[in-house]
């Protein structure tokens, strides 16, 4: 559940700054297909390709961190 919410989290912050599943990929130096089982929630993020993911994004892991029910 959690690893879902991180997933959607992720996908709608790449997308809002105009990244393609390829070209994200390639800026955290992971495959396509891992990428895409972290947005589906299949993965959970670790905790070094989110610090990746916030510094390409060019926001905080607290902004991208889904939000406390």
């Amino acid at each position: 559940m959690e690893a879902e919410k991180w997933g959607r989290r992720i996908r709608a912050f790449r997308k809002l700054k105009g990244y393609t599943q390829d070209s994200f990929s390639k800026e955290l130096g992971v495959s396509v297909s891992i990428l895409g089982e972290i947005e589906r929630g299949n993965r959970m993020p670790p905790a070094d390709l989110l610090r990746r993911a916030s510094e390409v994004l060019h926001i905080s892991i607290e902004d991208m961190a889904p939000p406390k029910e």
